[in-house]
């Protein structure tokens, strides 16, 4: 028997008893429904979650510390500092999957325009890490400039004051920033030992050190309160930075500076720390360990990722374990509903027999029956969750669709259900076929 004579056998019995093939089959739209929709809110929870980390900045970058920059004791001639210097920052960049590392000078300044200050640390980068900033305004510093221009968090208008009134962002009912960074100048003072020796008055006092005038190249993308990595901190080309602090120093050490025994500078620069480039987030940690074991201190927000995602696997085993329990009930159903249909034609399967059909044609037979419920429960569930998405993304979605369906999903759900349907229907199958033949001719 062909399998086209099979199949409109099995579909013609199943248009037989039309209610309880409906019924049948309606447990196996609600099973894949149930499984879909649940799995869809498991996978949807955990990319909401890996987009508001990403939001926060990058999933492939990490932030490497060392703790001999603060913490060296230059008594103790048997330890060696572990600085992040520029032949570190080299090391780095050789690693299997970094695709670029940039150290991070970071120097305590004052910047002003007009009655408005505000403190805040510039950070000199290299024009790998430029390129990482996500810009909102302007354009980012060129390689060929050989004057400082910053690059301005999108927060930063929140960290100034009025010098006058005292008041600064947040005694304002005006959302927008005090300062205009991009169209007027912004006045730097580099020196601030000397700035407050000025401030203290008196005779004797020192006069204020220079202003330096540095203007604005970009402002970092996003609303004046909007946080992420880059939204508090004023980035310019770090070999700028460290040209500036040498005419502004000169052969004095320069602030944060780590010193020799004798208190005279040191012949190259020590970092704060060091942002490393991975080519890829599966990758970022591994060569976290491969910097930890060079004994520095790294994170990244990859390890928020991992501990997040540990979490989220388990809601997803639940949510998609209470999905299973009702494709598992609607198994229940289908493999009633065969063993019935055995019973009702158990003299038709006996004449089918004697008339020399094949064993395997007939238990191909029912196990058609009962997979192409699951075919047909399983298309229908799937349309059904697709509307169920809809629904929960409408009203539950604010902030980016909590249920997502993947094509994937869809095809796994109906190719699960499919097979549920045929296990459930492989038992009766196998007594199908073995029945004996005159006892089923005389079955009433």
């Amino acid at each position: 028997m062909k399998m086209h004579d099979l199949l409109i056998m099995s579909i013609n019995n199943l248009r037989r008893r039309k209610l309880r093939t409906v019924l049948t089959v309606l447990g196996v739209v609600i099973g894949t429904a149930s499984i879909v929709v649940m799995v869809s809110l498991g996978i949807g929870l955990s990319e909401r979650t890996v987009e508001q980390i990403s939001s926060y900045g990058s999933l492939t970058t990490i932030e490497v510390y060392s703790e001999s920059r603060w913490n060296y004791d230059s008594s103790d001639s048997k330890s060696e500092p572990n600085y992040i210097t520029d032949d570190v920052v080299e090391q780095f960049r050789h690693l299997p999957h970094v695709r670029g590392a940039s150290p991070v000078l970071s120097f305590y300044v004052l910047m002003r325009q007009g009655a408005y200050e505000g403190h805040t640390s510039l950070k000199g980068v290299s024009e790998e890490f430029l390129k990482e900033i996500p810009i909102g305004e302007g354009e980012l510093p060129s390689a060929k400039d050989k004057e400082l221009r910053l690059v301005v968090g999108n927060a930063m208008g929140t960290q100034f004051y009025n010098t006058k009134t005292g008041k600064g962002y947040w005694d304002s009912s005006d959302s927008s920033s005090p300062v205009d960074f991009m169209n007027k100048p912004m006045y730097v003072i580099f020196d601030m030992n000397a700035y407050y020796s000025s401030q203290s008055g008196g005779e004797g006092a020192p006069k204020s050190p220079k202003k330096y005038l540095i203007p604005t190249a970009a402002m970092v993308e996003g609303g004046i309160e909007d946080y992420n990595d880059y939204a508090y901190d004023v980035y310019v080309n770090i070999d700028l930075l460290k040209a500036q602090l040498k005419r502004i120093f000169k052969k004095n050490p320069i602030p944060d500076q780590p010193t020799t025994k004798k208190g005279k500078p040191l012949p190259y620069f020590v970092y704060d720390s060091a942002k490393v480039f991975v080519d890829d987030m599966d990758n970022v940690m591994e060569v976290q360990d491969l910097i930890a074991d060079m004994g520095y201190q790294v994170n990244s927000r990859m390890d928020w990722l991992e501990s997040s995602k540990a979490q989220l696997q388990m809601v997803q085993t639940v949510l998609g374990g209470i999905g299973a329990v009702s494709l598992f009930v609607a198994a229940i159903g289908i493999a009633n509903t065969m063993m019935m249909s055995i019973y009702e034609r158990t003299k038709e399967i006996g004449v089918m027999k004697v008339l020399g059909c094949d064993m395997g044609n007939i238990r191909d037979m029912f196990l058609l029956e009962s997979g192409f419920i699951g075919f047909l429960g399983g298309a229908v569930g799937i349309l059904l969750s697709f509307g169920i998405s809809l629904i929960i993304n409408r009203f539950a979605g604010a902030d980016g669709d909590l249920s997502r369906m993947p094509l994937w999903l869809n095809l796994g759900a109906m190719g699960f259900a499919v097979f549920v349907g045929m296990a459930a229907g492989f038992l009766p199958a196998t007594r199908a076929m073995k029945l004996s033949p005159l006892a089923a001719i005389r079955n009433e």
